[in-house]
């Protein structure tokens, strides 16, 4: 008998174990109860979704049956849907028709979100703000110390990010402005930039794309824009297909999965197939064997291989650059890229070899020599980003003890550059194979 307690024991932790591996089913919680209800009161009907808290990916949702290729995951009638609709329909309505020159689609969301958020208790939306977070991990949230460990091509990226949020807000200051009467308080402290950097990454990690036909109250950007409660609890992955799109018929979006998925197991769409500084750009997290992944190889890294002396360096990078040979030159888990491959190929033809240069961006071989010399080239610079990803990796360890506010940050930046560095290695591994076989 004692022993079969045991065992059973032993079922019963193992259990435990595998179902807090699964998720922790957070249905029970008073934000999701609340959520639950308001989107049933608009026509939700319960699906077989239920919120959950995943050690891997945090919070998510799971299925209690299991999904079969085909099967339907979620449907959202357009009435729970937040669309620049909602917002021409609220108070806010008349100050944007008659607002000139007219406000961005994207702007008359972030406003809306603003203001509902500041009137708490009273605002419609309440039980879908009170599930939103709080704040977010893309780079406009980061600190610059952070921002300052992405790898080259990102953290322009990231401060071209930055310059474009704050130019939104310094132009729609007056807008804001004109909102006055429509609130007792000061309109400077409720639109201020922190507010608005926090709408702003709401729209842009959240909303699932739905065509509107455009409005003349509205600039001329695309009207694509929705945001999805309880839909958007769903979390990313590069190794499921979904298909999503809003249902004429049932006046729902709809999303149905080309994968299977076990019951009680994590529920996952794909926002594209993106890689992971495009991820941590747009979303603020980056995914693990992302099979989409690169590692981007900058232009001054490039030509830092190819000495000033070549008298047809500045027209070789000149051809370059008029065929947009010198952008997304990558490394990637099959190697160096035939872009890359390519471009490097270019720079290094002989003096004598110039004049094929058109043959060479069409992929033809030149010579032994230049096919010998481009893997040479290739295999110094693959090390020399890898000695580099060393490097940050251990200044990120360094931060990570004296910076300990920054833990969630520098380990998002962390699992970018670990995951860089398993690419790097890949690559290297190729190289090397390649390099044996034509030496």
């Amino acid at each position: 008998m004692k022993k079969s307690r045991g065992r059973t024991g032993r079922k019963r932790r193992r259990k435990h174990l595998q179902s807090f591996m699964d998720g922790v089913n957070c249905s029970h919680q008073l934000e999701y109860i609340m959520l639950k209800k308001w989107l049933k009161d608009r026509g939700f009907e319960d699906s077989n979704l239920r919120p959950a808290q995943f050690w891997d990916t945090g919070r998510g949702l799971m299925t209690t049956k299991a999904l079969q290729a085909g099967d339907l995951i979620i449907s959202l009638p357009e009435k729970c849907l937040l669309t620049t609709a909602t917002v021409l329909s609220s108070c806010l309505g008349e100050y944007i028709m008659k607002w000139k020159p007219p406000v961005s689609p994207l702007i008359a969301l972030c406003t809306f979100l603003i203001a509902e958020k500041h009137a708490g208790e009273k605002s419609l939306w309440k039980p879908y703000l009170d599930v939103l977070p709080k704040t977010y991990t893309c780079p406009v949230y980061l600190e610059h110390d952070v921002v300052s460990l992405f790898p080259e091509p990102l953290r322009k990226k990231a401060q071209e990010q930055r310059t474009m949020v704050h130019e939104l807000y310094m132009s729609s200051k007056d807008f804001f402005f004109s909102l006055q009467p429509l609130f007792a308080e000061n309109t400077e402290t409720i639109f201020n930039y922190s507010a608005l950097e926090w709408a702003w990454c709401t729209v842009n990690t959240r909303t699932i794309y739905v065509k509107h036909s455009q409005r003349e109250c509205f600039s001329l950007e695309p009207d694509v824009y929705a945001l999805a409660p309880y839909l958007d609890l769903l979390n990313h992955s590069p190794n499921v297909q979904v298909k999503g799109a809003f249902n004429e018929q049932t006046r729902s979006y709809e999303i149905r999965t080309n994968s299977q998925c076990k019951k009680y197991e994590e529920v996952f769409i794909c926002y594209g197939p993106h890689d992971n500084q495009r991820l941590l750009l747009e979303y603020g997290f980056v995914a693990m064997n992302n099979p989409h992944s690169s590692v981007y190889v900058s232009s001054d890294t490039l030509l830092k291989y190819f000495p000033p002396v070549d008298k047809q360096r500045n027209a070789k990078i000149s051809i370059l650059k008029d065929h947009d040979f010198l952008e997304n030159l990558t490394f990637g888990w099959d190697g160096p890229s035939w872009r890359l491959l390519t471009a490097l190929k270019l720079l290094s033809l002989g003096t004598d070899e110039f004049t094929c240069w058109k043959r060479t961006l069409l992929g033809g071989v030149i010579s032994a020599r230049n096919e010998q010399q481009t893997l040479t080239i290739t295999a110094k610079i693959c090390h020399f980003l890898i000695e580099e990803t060393q490097h940050v990796l251990l200044q990120i360890s360094q931060l990570k003890r004296n910076r300990e506010n920054l833990g969630k940050h520098l380990a998002l930046v962390e699992a970018l550059r670990l995951e860089d560095l398993k690419i790097l290695q890949k690559s290297a591994e190729i190289l090397s194979d390649l390099n044996g076989a034509t030496t």
